[in-house]
């Protein structure tokens, strides 16, 4: 996010809703995310992070409440229309949800067979150029899923998730199970995606590190909606006894120091604007 006017939603949701049973999870809860940015989106357990997300790219029926993307209403979208939206998306699930009798390259060439409609061989060599994108060595391309490290899966997953040329970019939790130095790798990696593809990523994380290495606002649920949506210093400051555990307890702290030490993201300034 470098431009000088405040960059456009290109999702809203507003008044959002969700109800299991009694169990209310989310109630009129607002949210944007801008164009350009990454957006971390924290809480405490059992509010709701991944409901949201799975609202949002459509894997679940909101209660009540309206999800505006790309300036359209996708509660009330016709199915074919709201499948072309949804096309946009690229989503990496907490568990990375590969199929495991297919090698990386088939893993990735599913969507770009069944979506785009592309021949195997040249959804494979597209596939191939997508695992090269994050980071993967050319011999990955035919090792499967139980062949992989756990930094290696995610990285599969992310190329599958970018296989159709996403504009927005869902990620769940895409540092969980990784060791510290893999972590650290692939929000770099993230954050080295979104500059050169353009993308508008939405991460649902409850990493620290990455909050400071990757986001330029985070969102914070909380009551059952977002109680504060901002840069990362402003949320830290919230007078909000979670938000305070959270941001400034030891493990928060320890994040804040590490990143003023070492500090390299290419966004961080563009939060200081």
């Amino acid at each position: 996010m470098n431009g000088h006017k405040p960059a456009e939603p290109v999702i809203e949701v507003r008044q959002l809703s969700n109800r299991f049973g009694d169990h209310v999870v989310h109630e009129d809860l607002d949210l944007d995310l801008l164009r350009g940015e990454i957006l971390g989106v924290v809480g405490g357990s059992g509010t709701g992070k991944t409901v949201l997300l799975r609202s949002i790219v459509g894997l679940h029926t909101p209660s009540a409440g309206h999800i505006r993307v790309f300036g359209e209403d996708l509660t009330e979208l016709p199915s074919a229309k709201r499948s072309d939206i949804e096309q946009r998306f690229g989503v990496l699930f907490q568990g990375g949800a590969l199929f495991t009798s297919l090698n990386l390259q088939e893993n990735i060439a599913v969507p770009l067979i069944e979506h785009a409609g592309l021949k195997r061989p040249e959804a494979e060599q597209l596939a191939r150029m997508k695992l090269g994108l994050t980071g993967l060595p050319p011999e990955a391309a035919t090792k499967y899923p139980s062949e992989l490290s756990g930094g290696m899966v995610k990285r599969a997953s992310l190329a599958r998730a970018l296989a159709l040329d996403p504009e927005i970019l869902f990620l769940d939790e895409p540092t969980a199970g990784l060791d510290p130095i893999g972590a650290a790798a692939f929000d770099r990696l993230i954050v080295t995606l979104r500059d050169a593809l353009g993308l508008t990523v939405f991460l649902v994380t409850h990493d620290l590190d990455t909050l400071y290495a990757a986001c330029d606002r985070v969102a914070v649920l909380s009551q059952r909606r977002v109680l504060v949506a901002d840069r990362l210093d402003v949320v830290a400051a919230t007078d909000d006894d979670w938000v305070q555990d959270y941001f400034n307890g030891p493990r928060g702290r320890a994040a804040s120091q590490a990143f003023s030490a070492h500090n390299t993201h290419p966004t961080h300034r563009n939060r200081e604007q």
